[in-house]
């Protein structure tokens, strides 16, 4: 089985000003690092668009509702301080999450083993019924909701390692059976979530990270308590929530990570789906925002991927 490439031009006309940092030039630095020699083996797919029903498992329907009667016909609209959208916004963020679940019926189907979405809007932010932080719609907690309702998965793990805390996908999934979240971010930063009196054993695993936090201290967290309750959760499915905004050249945050740093934390990732699932892993890009460092990070967690 091979491992998918999947994303969609539509995702290139969310258009959020050249001077936002969640801003098309982001995703054009990630498709570029991705066209280099070493990638040729990917299984390239343009994203399908999300049908309604999926994205209602998470959200309050008068929430879609706002969010698509909001989609200005030019120009740009705020939905909050740091949350644009454009006309093209909407049909792109369709094909973030069409493309989150088409790469989890492809590991099901077994025609991919491992998944990258390579889209935007980011998700993990996004409320049952509100936007925030770039973020419209919560793609990973919907794939994760998707597996489950189509597919009968009994337990998916979402492990996040963007430096923001992702208050969306864990609200999505506090209290529900056959779900994990699992986040290491920086604290205190945006949100201001994700703190450990919010963790509930076997569904929300907050590790929250001090600033100026580099690799060592990350990685024995990491390798650490994460990994440990990762797989006494024993996921059938893991689902990634990729931000590389915890690279030291990130503008938005202080941890210190290196690109070496997001090839190991995906091996760690991929070892743990080995052992549990079969190796089935679906990556969905979240954050990151110095185009080099992004660059670099996917590319390694891609090849990581790929192994």
């Amino acid at each position: 089985m091979s491992t998918w490439l999947i994303t969609h031009p539509d995702c290139l006309a969310h258009d959020t000003g050249s001077d936002h940092p969640e801003r098309i030039e982001r995703l054009e630095a990630v498709l570029a690092a991705l066209e280099a020699p070493e990638f040729d083996a990917l299984a390239r797919h343009e994203a399908e668009s999300a049908p309604r029903e999926a994205l209602e498992r998470a959200h309050d329907s008068d929430y879609i509702d706002d969010v698509f009667n909001a989609i200005p016909t030019s120009g740009r609209t705020h939905f909050n301080a740091d949350t644009v959208v454009s006309p093209g916004s909407g049909k792109a963020a369709l094909r973030a999450i069409g493309a989150a679940l088409q790469g989890v019926d492809a590991i099901q189907s077994g025609q991919a083993r491992r998944v990258f979405c390579a889209t935007r809007p980011p998700g993990h932010h996004a409320e049952p019924d509100e936007s925030m932080g770039f973020c419209l719609f919560s793609n990973a907690a919907i794939a994760a909701l998707h597996a489950q309702a189509v597919h009968g998965v009994q337990r998916v793990a979402v492990v996040d390692f963007d430096v923001h805390h992702g208050n969306g996908t864990q609200r999505i999934f506090s209290g529900r059976d056959g779900l994990f979240y699992l986040s290491l971010h920086q604290h205190p930063l945006f949100p201001g979530t994700g703190t450990r009196r919010e963790n509930i054993p076997g569904n929300i695993l907050n590790l929250p990270l001090p600033e100026g936090t580099g690799s060592a201290a990350y990685r024995q967290q990491f390798h650490g308590e994460a990994i440990s309750a990762l797989i006494d959760f024993d996921p059938e499915l893991l689902i990634i929530s990729a931000g590389f905004d915890a690279a030291a050249e990130d503008p938005l945050a202080g941890l210190e990570l290196t690109a070496d740093d997001f090839s190991w934390i995906t091996d760690e990732l991929v070892a743990v789906a080995n052992y549990c699932c079969g190796g089935h892993v679906c990556s969905i890009l979240e954050g990151g925002y110095d185009l080099g460092a992004l660059s670099r990070g996917v590319a390694r967690h891609v090849a990581g991927l790929m192994r």
